[in-house]
């Protein structure tokens, strides 16, 4: 328990200019206020309950299920759909049309109705649709070896090896989990006043945690088939260590660009957090124990991360180098002295690289969770994505704004091609952005507003150029070019953290920076990005199953 003398507010929040750089913002690690452990936390506390409906699966392990999860107001169920796929047809592209399961969210329990209903359009996943009483839609592919191991393994009265299952870390992975209105489900409006859906994305990580148990099912199921009265269960601690895999591309990357204020929020109670784990003025002999623990747990899951990916392998090592480096600093660190936690992280800061700065902060919030999990709360939002613009402000105001939220990207040369190499835009197959090559591929015209800090700079240039004094709606009148960027400069206004302080269109762009921020945030670990532009990762491994979370821990499960 902290007391008030404990606490001394002192320490301030890092600053944008620190924090909001893509190579900063590609180095975050999961943390207390990661969205699936904030699910966890919650499902535990509230004591939801989970009941399998229906398991209508065949022996060729064809058919569907039903999952419920049982909270304290409502209930909400996971509709999985099992398919016969042939290998060949078996892809983690976006473009795929067959999958191995798929999945919907529906808000209640349904019906024999609802099943038909739902099995005549979740299997085609875009080209179907969905309504209202769907919140969510997703599917999944095997991890095809693995999967056959663990069946074969168990049907021949075996447990499967753990050193293969540590190694994939999934049996299935999703290549995407759709929710906020698309292709007809509920719209984000709908269930946001729900006190189970206040926080980001609660329902999507509801959706994984369902999925993880119908996977452990169906794997269970096709060993009991296969092996008949030979078959044996999966070992549960095995089965724990199995997470869901996930696949993702570029679509995700835009999202942190076009929800400002939903990622400000994210950011503030992130830097807020650290800021008063921070300004703790003693720590005591339990936390810092939980410190230690959890610190050496991490440094195990750290030398566990595979990837074939040259850059992120690069940062794996160094952050292996830091972390023994840090290692050998803590056993003659003296954690009585006053402000210990800052003079640690100050430590890191001016020692070691930015993944491990990064790694520190989640770490140093672990033993305070009463001081921290409450900023869990604050990390929705519930202001429009696009806002009317106020056509009555002064261009002098507009000016003063611009300058103090994008003057670092006064010094970008941007007539250098190498400045806006790249282009954003929409494929018209799937609609899904992509990120082409301006000045070799004839995109130009489509182009999406990905680019801010070019805009802003241009928006300046044209201010400039004519009275100060003249209202924003007179502007815009012969400049209409500019309303994307005025909108979201008047967003930004007390938004902080809510722009990336980087070039978003450079030939150096890294995009997978964004995906590992935002997939941070879910509470992904083990990022295995595959290029520069999508990655692997994996979802609730080690997490307690649903009818073991009134035994397990619910919260510390991401140390192994």
């Amino acid at each position: 328990m902290l007391s008030e003398d404990t606490v001394t507010k002192k320490v301030a929040r890092r600053s944008p200019a620190q924090v909001m750089r893509l190579e900063r913002l590609g180095s975050f690690h999961q943390s207390r206020l990661s969205f699936m452990r904030v699910l966890t936390r919650r499902l535990k506390s509230e004591q939801w309950q989970f009941k399998q409906q229906q398991f209508s699966i065949g022996v060729d392990g064809v058919g569907h299920a039903v999952y419920s999860a049982i909270g304290p107001d409502r209930t909400y169920s996971l509709v999985a759909f099992a398919h016969d796929l042939p290998d060949e047809l078996r892809s983690d592209r976006v473009i795929a049309e067959q999958w191995d399961t798929t999945f919907a969210l529906f808000d209640g329990v349904p019906t024999d109705a609802d099943i038909e209903r739902l099995s005549n359009n979740v299997p085609y996943q875009e080209a179907g649709r969905v309504t209202q009483s769907e919140l969510t839609l997703s599917r999944a592919n095997r991890s095809v070896r693995l999967w056959e191991h663990v069946v074969d393994s168990l049907a021949n009265g075996k447990q499967p090896d753990k050193a293969q299952l540590d190694a994939v870390g999934y049996l299935m992975r999703t290549t995407a989990v759709y929710g906020s209105g698309k292709f007809g489900a509920a719209d984000r409006q709908a269930i946001a006043s729900r006190a189970e859906c206040v926080g980001p994305f609660q329902v999507e990580m509801l959706t994984v945690y369902l999925i993880r148990a119908f996977v452990r099912d169906l794997v269970q199921h096709m060993a009991n088939v296969r092996g008949g009265e030979n078959a044996i269960k999966l070992d549960a601690d095995l089965a724990r260590s199995l997470g869901i895999g996930n696949s993702t591309g570029l679509g995700m990357a835009p999202f942190i660009l076009n929800h400002p204020s939903l990622f400000n929020n994210w950011i503030v109670a992130r830097e807020e957090a650290l800021a008063q784990v921070r300004s703790i003025e003693y720590a005591s002999a339990d936390d810092i124990d939980l410190f230690k623990t959890l610190f050496a747990k991490a440094c195990q899951s750290i030398r566990a991360w595979n990837t074939d990916h040259e850059l992120q392998k690069s940062k794996v090592a160094k952050l292996q180098e830091d972390l023994k480096q840090l290692t050998h600093h803590l056993e003659e660190f003296n954690f009585a002295d006053n402000s210990p936690w800052n003079t640690l992280y100050l430590w890191v800061e001016q020692h070691l690289s930015s993944e491990a700065v990064e790694f520190i902060v989640s770490l140093l919030l672990e033993p305070y969770g009463e001081l921290v999990d409450g900023f869990a709360h604050c990390m929705g939002t519930d202001k429009p994505t696009i806002n009317p613009i106020n056509g009555t402000m002064k261009l002098s105001s507009i000016k003063s704004m611009l300058e103090s939220q994008y003057g670092w990207a006064a010094d970008i040369n941007w007539a250098d091609k190498t400045a806006c190499a790249r282009a954003w835009y929409v494929s018209e197959e799937k609609l899904e952005p992509r990120l082409g090559e301006r000045f070799d591929e004839p995109i130009a015209n489509y182009e999406q507003p990905l680019s801010p800090a070019r805009d802003a700079i241009q928006l300046l240039q044209d201010i400039e150029a004519v009275d100060a004094n003249r209202s924003v709606a007179s502007f815009l009148l012969k400049h209409p070019e500019h309303r994307h960027t005025v909108r979201r400069i008047q967003t930004l206004r007390n938004l902080p953290y809510g722009e990336i302080q980087d070039n978003t269109i450079s030939a150096s762009l890294m995009p997978i920076d964004m995906l590992r921020c935002k997939l941070s945030f879910f509470g992904a670990i083990h990022f295995d990005p595959r290029s520069d532009r999508w990655v692997r990762i994996r979802m609730f491994g080690n997490a307690p199953y649903p009818e073991e979370l009134g035994s397990i821990d619910a919260d510390l499960w991401i140390y192994p």
